[in-house]
């Protein structure tokens, strides 16, 4: 959505926020935080504006412990709003996750001057704005996932026909290296803590930097490799459920583009849900929720790259 002026599309202000959550002293339900701002004289959900060298979901995560003081992992996704900043012809665009605190406590700063944990009814009780409102029941609707699982494509690597060598050795070019990069706090923002890879050079160095910025290794899966996966599908997807299954964690598998459009619609297919979409760009992630190991939402992210640098 754009507004005109001038014959000019003006973009929406890009933000990000989440519903961030923790479990209630009796372990009913999860509760919900909203921030008191002076500055409005609201009670909203925290979100802020995407920065020009963030993606959302890394904006979001930043927004959130600036604002709260406390750190968080993202889950699922919880859609967007869009309005219309008031006396202003300028909208604003806000993507929404779900965010389990990890740690953290609040403290009284320049945006916010009160928090509380209230049960999600409480939440669009106190809440200020429909928006919120909505985004707290769809948070809600559903049961907050048990696990989560970070599937990634390699980054960019060239030409096929060009490369010389043996193509399982074929590097990332140098698009492909700052995909890599900005991969790391996206992955980070997501929670992942062990990594799992196609045995393919792309795909080492694709989640490599983000492995060596949490201190794990990388486990290589010769089964999720495109040749691999095409001799045995049924053994690559075997594989890639068992390692989604680890609830004590959140695994992150870097694959090919002939493995991850099968692989994805199989697993929607076989756990009931519907893809915004199958194919999956070079460095795009899904980021794949469960509920007692069934799949229950698959989110898309096309690049972790920022959109104005995203070539």
């Amino acid at each position: 959505m754009s507004t005109s002026r001038g014959g000019r599309d003006i973009e929406p202000i890009a933000a990000a926020g989440a519903v961030l959550w923790r479990a209630s002293a009796s372990g009913d339900e999860p509760v919900v935080a909203l921030v008191h701002r002076p500055r409005y004289d609201d009670w909203s959900l925290p979100k802020g504006k995407v920065e020009a060298d963030e993606v959302p979901a890394v904006a979001a995560v930043r927004e959130v412990h600036e604002e709260t003081g406390f750190r968080c992992v993202l889950g699922h996704s919880l859609g967007s709003t869009t309005y219309t900043i008031p006396r202003s012809k300028k909208t604003k665009h806000v993507d929404y996750w779900a965010a389990r605190v990890t740690d953290g406590e609040f403290a009284v700063n320049d945006e916010v001057d009160e928090l509380q944990w209230l049960t999600p009814a409480e939440a669009r009780e106190l809440a200020t704005y429909d928006a919120d409102r909505d985004v707290v029941g769809r948070f809600a609707q559903n049961p907050v996932p048990t696990s989560t699982a970070v599937l990634v494509r390699h980054a960019r690597a060239g030409s096929k026909a060009r490369y010389k060598g043996d193509d399982a050795e074929r590097p990332l070019d140098s698009v492909g290296v700052r995909q890599a990069a900005a991969l790391v706090p996206l992955i980070q923002a997501f929670g992942g803590t062990d990594g799992f890879t196609a045995e393919r050079t792309r795909c080492i160095q694709t989640i490599a930097p983000w492995a060596e910025s949490v201190g794990v290794d990388l486990t290589l899966e010769p089964t999720l490799t495109e040749e691999g996966y095409a001799r045995d599908p049924d053994r690559g997807r075997r594989r890639a459920r068992e390692i989604a299954g680890d609830v004590t964690g959140v695994p992150v598998i870097c694959s090919q583009g002939k493995v991850i459009p099968d692989l994805m619609q199989w697993w929607a297919d076989s756990d009931g849900i519907e893809l915004s979409r199958t194919r999956s760009r070079k460095a795009s992630v899904w980021v794949l929720s469960f509920v007692g190991g069934v799949l229950v939402a698959a989110d898309y992210t096309d690049s972790p790259l920022p959109r104005r640098t995203d070539s």
